[in-house]
């Protein structure tokens, strides 16, 4: 009797583990790859799949979250930062192609408690609302400006065809040059402001100073004495 129990149950463990699902497999290390770099003044070195996107390995290996994943397609700029100066969509930039290079995202660009001249001009401005877009939006502006700096053109250029040299930004050119960076709250023309700020230097009146502005006038000040009549 014990023998025949003894073989059940050696059946029902083989029959158990044969229905047992597989642990995965472990993937290939075919693709990995070992990327230096130096990311907001810190030099990294990253194992990483060679398939793997800056974006991904900033936010996932990193642990900097500020640069954010919208459409992961490269069309809405949330996921912007600078590398080597220049801005680039780090959803659609393999991480491995930034061996050697210097990164800076959202939160590289302050000193400290010291903001960035273009955060501050973006709090001041009111140049966001959810927040989302807003680090792929001040890294793209400020990447704007060197652009502008170094005479670069855009689309709303008058004449593509003179030597570089500095350029005085418009709002369109403004607008031209940060069209690739979307606001679903619709903050464009606080954007603006803020980046026009930055690149002028000049401050710009608010929201309530232009409506103090208006209800300065002779007319208003009529209309507010009847109405208080």
């Amino acid at each position: 009797m014990s023998t025949v129990v003894a073989t059940a149950s050696n059946w029902m463990k083989r029959s158990i583990a044969q229905i047992s699902p597989q642990p995965p497999a472990v993937p290939s290390p075919s693709n990995a790859v070992n990327v230096a770099l130096k990311i907001n003044n810190s030099s990294r070195s990253l194992a990483l799949d060679s398939r793997v996107t800056l974006l991904d390995a900033l936010r996932e290996q990193i642990g900097l979250t500020g640069s954010k994943k919208g459409c992961d397609h490269g069309q809405c700029g949330a996921c912007t930062v600078i590398v080597d100066g220049r801005r680039v969509l780090s959803c659609l930039t393999l991480a491995a192609t930034c061996e050697g290079s210097e990164v800076t995202t959202i939160e590289g660009l302050a000193q400290g408690d010291n903001l960035h001249p273009m955060q501050a001009a973006f709090i001041k401005n009111d140049g966001f609302q959810c927040g989302y877009c807003t680090p792929g939006q001040i890294c793209s502006a400020i990447a704007v400006l060197d652009e502008a700096r170094n005479g670069e053109a855009s689309y709303v250029t008058a004449d593509v065809r003179q030597e570089p040299r500095s350029v005085q930004l418009s709002d369109d050119e403004i607008r031209e040059r940060m069209s690739g960076n979307i606001c679903r709250c619709g903050a464009y023309p606080n954007i603006v402001a803020a980046i026009r700020e930055v690149h002028t230097g000049k401050a710009q009146a608010g929201q309530f100073a232009n409506e103090e502005a208006i209800f300065d006038t002779p007319e208003m000040k009529t209309e507010a004495s009847e109405a208080a009549a």
